[in-house]
Parts: structure tokens; C-alpha cells; sequence
């Protein structure tokens, strides 16, 4: 009987020390409360982070499931998340009809990421037409002329070209087949843009991992992903020639440059799209991604809104560390009054 008042005290002992261990540990705030989210991959790298800084210092703890725009688009409109994400602004009369609210939260830049043995980083050049032209399969080799005209320096390979595409509902695929849209009249004719189009040429891939993972282990591919993928995955990534005729390699700066000519406003749900802008030193492809929230969802849209603006107020150096821009002070401002007029900050 000693024995076993013995082994129970030293169980109730080390319960407690494991308690008291845990309770220690804790982030700070409520805890306990979880927000769930799903939707674009694009921001995916950055949520990612966010969320655990978020959870660090609050104890809210933000689940986000990175399975396409698409995905996040049809979640919230179902109402099984607290919020959807996606890469592709619906029209403000989509933002009504679905009873929803829209803001964006960064802005980042779509790349083109190839697997060229014999080209090192930095070195390949394209243009809208040549990028159009493989995406439709008229362009089959790495030595085609239209790129070599670009290219003269380079020992380009007599290589067929595998183009690689997504395969799930993508907003990272609208902002690229916009672009396409813009600089192509025979894609913006015969595809269009979306987060889903018939591609006539090529291999798809699920999610920006998936494409990053299969361009990156398979020689002669060129896929498109989000710059972050890119990065992460050390990935090549072609120079674009952009509007102005000046080739320019992505980056904060040429990203920042193409975003000052968007019109994000409340009024509009914020819908705008940045792909072909203007401005010398401006990147082709790039976009803003947005959080959707169910209108009448007072109270939880209070929860979400209160970690997105943490995020504006102390996320900006995350942001820029992953190659993302921030939204300009006076865009987060009108997203505040646009939030206040909901009723949710």
C-alpha cells in the first residue's frame, strides 16, 4: 500500500510540474481560439510566418490551407471557413452577388522559372510574345528563333520545350493569363484569363509547389510561380521585356513600380489588376491577393480582420523578406475605413 501511495504521489508530482511546465510556455493572450483559412497558394510562404508571429504573441492560433484560389473562392462562398483567399479579385458585383466583403492584404510578382542546364540564372530573356507563343505550343524548341532573337548571346540547346502549367483553380494562373491576355491578341481571342483555362500545350501541376518541384527536377521545363517559390526553391527565373521595351528582372522594386499605377478603392472591393503596366522599371506579371469574408459573419470577421491588420501594422518587414510589397499606407488606410464601414474594426 506504500508502495502504491508512493507511485502516486510522484505521479500527481510530475502531472503537475508538466502543467505548470505547459502553462509557462504559453503564448500570451486568450489561446485556444483557432481561425480558419484556405485559398491561395501564392501568399501561402508569407500566411505561413505571419501566422505563427501571430500566435506567438497572441495565442490565436490562424489554420491555413493552401489549396488554390479557386478552392479558397468556393470554401467561403460555402461558408466551411472563416475566410477564403485568392490571387484573383472577384468583380465587385461577384463580391455582391456572393455576399461577401474583399480586401487585399500584398502585393507580389508571377515569374517564369526554367530548368535549362546549359543557361545559367539571369542570362535568358523573353518577351510576351515568345512567353504566348510557348504557352500555345507554337514555339517547341529552346533554339527557335524568336528566342534566339532574344537571346543572341546564349548557346541556346535544340531541346523541346515542356511548358508547365497549373492544374488546380489558380489565381496565381489569372494574373499569368491576363498578362497573356494583354501582350497576346490570339490568347486574349481564343483562351482568356481566369483561375482556369484550357491550356493547348504542355504538363499541369497542382499548386505553386507543385509546379516550383517539377520545373525544378525536370530539364527543359518553364513554369510560372510566384516569386517566393521561386526563391525558396533557388530556382532560375528568365528577365521579361516589359511595356516600356526595357528587360527587367523581378524584384520589390520592379514589382512596387508596376503596383503604383493600380486604383485599389472600397468602392470597387478593391478590384484592380496590375499585369502589363506601365513605368520603365516595372515587372509585367504582377498582382495583388485578397481575403474574402462572409458579410454576415460579424463577429468572426472582427477575428480575422483584427490578425490582418497586426499584419499591416507589424508584417511589412516579413513581407519584404519574402519578396512580397506591402500595400502602401494610404491603400491600408482605405481598407481600414472599408472595414469600419462593415461594422468589423
Amino acid at each position: 500500500m506504500k508502495k502504491i501511495l508512493f507511485l502516486l504521489f510522484v505521479f500527481i508530482t510530475i502531472t503537475a510540474l508538466v502543467s505548470c511546465k505547459g502553462k509557462e510556455e504559453a503564448p500570451k493572450g486568450k489561446g485556444g481560439k483557432i481561425i480558419n483559412g484556405a485559398g491561395a497558394t501564392f501568399p501561402y510562404p508569407l500566411y505561413s510566418v505571419w501566422a505563427s508571429d501571430y500566435y506567438k504573441e497572441t495565442g490565436i492560433r490562424i489554420n491555413y490551407q493552401s489549396i488554390g484560389s479557386g478552392g479558397g473562392i468556393r470554401q467561403i462562398a460555402e461558408r466551411t471557413v472563416d475566410f477564403g483567399a485568392s490571387d484573383m479579385a472577384l468583380k465587385p458585383e461577384e463580391v455582391e452577388e456572393k455576399k461577401l466583403l474583399q480586401f487585399p492584404t500584398v502585393i507580389g510578382g508571377v515569374v517564369l522559372s526554367y530548368n535549362i542546364p546549359e543557361i545559367k540564372e539571369g542570362k535568358l530573356v523573353l518577351d510576351g510574345e515568345t512567353v504566348c507563343k510557348i504557352y500555345l505550343g507554337e514555339i517547341k524548341k529552346w533554339n527557335d528563333p524568336k528566342i534566339k532573337a532574344l537571346n543572341s548571346n546564349l548557346d541556346l540547346p535544340d531541346k523541346p520545350i515542356t511548358p508547365v502549367y497549373r492544374s488546380d483553380g489558380s489565381g496565381t494562373t489569372a494574373i499569368f493569363t491576363h498578362y497573356l491576355s494583354d501582350v497576346c491578341p490570339k490568347w486574349a481571342k481564343e483562351i482568356g484569363y481566369g483561375t482556369s483555362v484550357n491550356f493547348r500545350a504542355g504538363i499541369g501541376a497542382k499548386g505553386n509547389e507543385g509546379v516550383a518541384n517539377y520545373v525544378k527536377r525536370t530539364p527543359y521545363t518553364i513554369g510560372y510561380v510566384e516569386y517566393a517559390y521561386a526563391i525558396q526553391n533557388n530556382m532560375k527565373v528568365a528577365y521579361l521585356k516589359n511595356k516600356s521595351g526595357k528587360v527587367v528582372s523581378p524584384s520589390a522594386e520592379s514589382f512596387k513600380e508596376a503596383a503604383k499605377t493600380s486604383d485599389l478603392t472600397g468602392e470597387k472591393h478593391f478590384y484592380a489588376w496590375m499585369t502589363n503596366a506601365g513605368g520603365e522599371g516595372a515587372w509585367p506579371i504582377v498582382g495583388a491577393t485578397y481575403i474574402l469574408l462572409a458579410k454576415e459573419k460579424t463577429e468572426i470577421n472582427k477575428e480575422v480582420v483584427k490578425f490582418f491588420d497586426w499584419a499591416y501594422t507589424k508584417g511589412d518587414k516579413r513581407a519584404l523578406d519574402l519578396h512580397y510589397v506591402p500595400l502602401p499606407d494610404e491603400v491600408k488606410a482605405k481598407v481600414r475605413d472599408y472595414w469600419k464601414a462593415n461594422g468589423i474594426y
